[in-house]
């Protein structure tokens, strides 16, 4: 006999199934409340979900504190979960969207270090850019290189740059980037 013989597909999800769908939303539920309230917020939880997670934050006994996350999984149960992970991938900076923006600051930064014409696009692309800053930034990330020390202005500039492709709302777009 073959082990098919014993099994019936009976086209619902058996019992290990469920209980394993069910681990999964208590473990994104345990996600979610290692968040920051900022971050749970850029996510857009339904109320009862953020309520739950914000309750289980508060909850420092480990028995309780595993009691509510176990709830918050029973409460998302009821809740199309996939804007939740979506969310908390971007999160992550797993999206591609989000992959992409950060690859493209960090090529502008790269290309900056080479050539300081590179401020010229960097301009057009976000207007509010304070040149002389970042020049200076530039100047100290490039003898930080030479002198082998720690990449701290280098790290600025990728900061700023965030700080302002988040500000401004760009979507990604390529400008003048070879």
């Amino acid at each position: 006999m073959h082990e098919e013989d014993f099994t019936e597909d009976t086209g619902r999800p058996s019992k290990t199934k469920k209980k394993e769908a069910m681990h999964e939303l208590r473990d994104l539920g345990g996600e979610l409340v290692e968040l920051s309230v900022g971050q749970l917020k850029r996510i857009k939880l339904p109320d009862n979900i953020f309520e739950a997670v914000r309750e289980c934050q508060k909850i420092t006994a480990h028995g309780a504190h595993r009691r509510q996350v176990a709830y918050l999984g029973k409460l998302m149960r009821s809740v199309d979960d996939e804007p939740i992970r979506a969310g908390l991938a971007m999160l992550r900076g797993e999206s591609s969207a989000e992959t992409a923006r950060l690859h493209r600051l960090e090529r502008f930064r790269t290309r900056l270090l080479e050539d300081e014409a590179v401020l010229a696009e960097i301009a057009a692309v976000w207007p509010a850019i304070d040149l002389q800053q970042m020049r200076q930034l530039r100047r100290n990330a490039l003898k930080e290189q030479e002198n082998n020390k720690p990449p701290k202005n280098f790290r600025a500039i990728f900061q700023i740059l965030q700080e302002l492709d988040k500000t401004t709302g760009q979507n990604g777009e390529e400008v003048g980037d070879e």
